[in-house]
């Protein structure tokens, strides 16, 4: 449904493929979709052994496109929706906080907020 199960922050110059095998390992999920950025051999590997099915595009320099479920790839819509709710909170999208943690903690109570909807 677009709402978040679990978060991590990183520092600003790490990319959002490093912590993504953490935060799928342990959930127990049918399909995962994301995005081209998160199409990596370790990530898919991650969740066919949780026994989920990647829902991730092909990055177009792979030799070997592989296959995906377009339809369900369409659903994307809902994560988008979620990260567009979070920026309504103006904490949130100016990033008063200067600590990671208090930041955080903001988005964790936005995400709670949400749920309770």
């Amino acid at each position: 449904l677009g709402l978040p199960v679990r978060f991590e922050i990183g520092p600003g110059q790490q990319n959002d493929m490093a912590p993504a095998c953490g935060l799928v390992t342990g959930l127990a999920s049918g399909k995962v979709i994301a995005d081209r950025a998160y199409d990596a051999n370790s990530l898919h590997d991650t969740i066919l052994d949780e026994g989920g099915q990647p829902v991730i595009p092909p990055r177009r320099h792979r030799k070997y496109q592989h296959s995906y479920d377009k339809i369900a790839y369409r659903q994307r819509w809902g994560i988008e929706g979620f990260f567009a709710k979070l920026k309504q909170w103006r904490r949130i999208a100016t990033r008063y906080d200067k600590l990671a943690a208090t930041f955080l903690g903001f988005v964790k109570l936005v995400s709670i907020m949400l749920w309770l909807k």
